[in-house]
């Protein structure tokens, strides 16, 4: 009998430290494609990054500066706005684009309003603090010839268990001179997500 109850101890036990099922975490490479829930993801950003770095790299504009000043551009980049309902961290899709376009070697990227704050701080603090032949001095940084700016929207159309997602991807490259754009690149990427039982 002192068995038995042993027996039927041990397996609420089990159940609870082994839960339902267990959890399972795998390393995988990278580049594989993950898409678990159908929203925005690390693929969709590297997919819309690719294409939009050829498509600006490719554009008239680069050869036309390229002829006019004999350099390279420089280029920052400005607000990404997500105006989907997910929640998207654009500052990741942002990365990519900066990491893409600076590896190119086509143009030179300069820091956010947000990375020249911190560098402004680092120098002002070596004016009191650093040898005069090390610190940098004020009014000596790189003004961008360029800046690009885009926008992720989405459309969602869904009935029972089947839902189709619609993401489109613009971004623009503005002179910041002129306030002219230069260029525009658009990318589209549509899913259908499928589930069983409860819909979705």
């Amino acid at each position: 009998m002192k068995n038995f109850l042993k027996f039927v101890v041990v397996i609420p036990v089990c159940a609870v430290l082994f839960g339902c099922g267990g959890q399972e975490v795998r390393r995988v490479d990278d580049k594989t494609i993950t898409d678990l829930s159908g929203r925005w993801n690390d693929t969709d950003s590297q997919l819309v990054t690719e294409q939009m770095v050829k498509e600006a790299l490719d554009s008239a504009w680069l050869g036309d500066y390229l002829k006019a000043k004999g350099k390279n551009p420089t280029v920052i980049v400005g607000t990404i706005i997500n105006k989907t309902d997910e929640h998207i961290d654009t500052g990741v899709f942002q990365n990519d684009i900066e990491r893409t376009l600076t590896n190119s070697n086509r143009v030179t990227f300069v820091a956010s309003k947000e990375e020249r704050q911190e560098v402004r701080d680092e120098r002002a603090d070596q004016q009191d603090y650093a040898s005069d032949k090390t610190k940098k001095e004020f009014k000596q940084e790189m003004g961008a010839d360029y800046m690009m700016q885009g926008t992720i929207s989405s459309v969602v159309d869904q009935k029972q268990g089947e839902k189709a997602v619609y993401y489109q991807v613009d971004m623009v490259l503005v002179d910041l001179a002129t306030n002219a754009k230069t260029w525009y690149g658009q990318k589209k990427i549509k899913k259908i997500i499928t589930r069983g039982g409860f819909g979705l």
